[in-house]
């Protein structure tokens, strides 16, 4: 006798793909292209200069139904400024992106990773909840190879924030990650995975 199938509720069978350092006039487009032809949604951290430089593509994926969340104004290292400026960081990322929005972005996500605690209180101050990641595809430097992002890319777990680059930002290697993105949305759907917005 075969075993029956157990269902995934519908928590379950959600990832929650995130791209940060965009939006980039080469990359982003490329991603959002991907995401659309496997109907799959994700969230975009976007540095708030970026934004202002091509506040289309910003449009265009809240249109695709994307959410677009607060990764500062520049993407400056968070220790590398005063306490004053870091919370400017924070807080001019969000207007930035609230501009093209026409509303504040919901979630926050700190350069590098680095949670400085003036940041998270200015992102929490701003109405933003913090956002790290479970796995990231370290898309980025010389560990940042198409095989190397799959491999990595095929532990992904139900319930999973993904982190992944739509963005250069100097070390950010989109161009590999683009290579593996199309199979890996593939992948989730064969596992009745879908990525959604967080």
């Amino acid at each position: 006798m075969s075993a029956t199938p157990q269902l995934l509720s519908a928590a379950d069978a959600c990832v929650y793909l995130t791209f940060d350092d965009g939006p980039d006039p080469d990359w982003t487009p490329q991603v959002l292209d991907v995401l659309a032809a496997a109907q799959m949604c994700a969230t975009f951290f976007a540095i708030g200069r970026q934004a202002r430089r091509h506040p289309e593509l910003i449009r265009r994926a809240v249109a695709a139904g994307h959410e677009i969340a607060n990764h500062t104004f520049d993407h400056r290292h968070p220790w590398a400024m005063s306490a004053r400026v870091a919370r400017l960081q924070v807080r001019d990322g969000a207007l930035a992106l609230g501009d093209i929005l026409g509303y504040p972005p919901r979630l926050y996500r700190p350069p590098h990773g680095r949670g400085r605690a003036c940041m998270i209180e200015e992102a929490v101050r701003c109405g933003e909840t913090p956002i790290g990641w479970h796995l990231s595809a370290i898309d980025w430097g010389a560990f940042g190879t198409s095989r190397r992002i799959a491999a990595r890319l095929r532990r992904i777990k139900p319930g999973d924030i993904v982190l992944m680059h739509d963005g250069r930002n100097r070390h950010n290697r989109p161009e590999q990650l683009l290579q593996v993105l199309p199979t890996l949305l593939d992948e989730l759907r064969l596992r009745c995975l879908r990525s959604v917005p967080l």
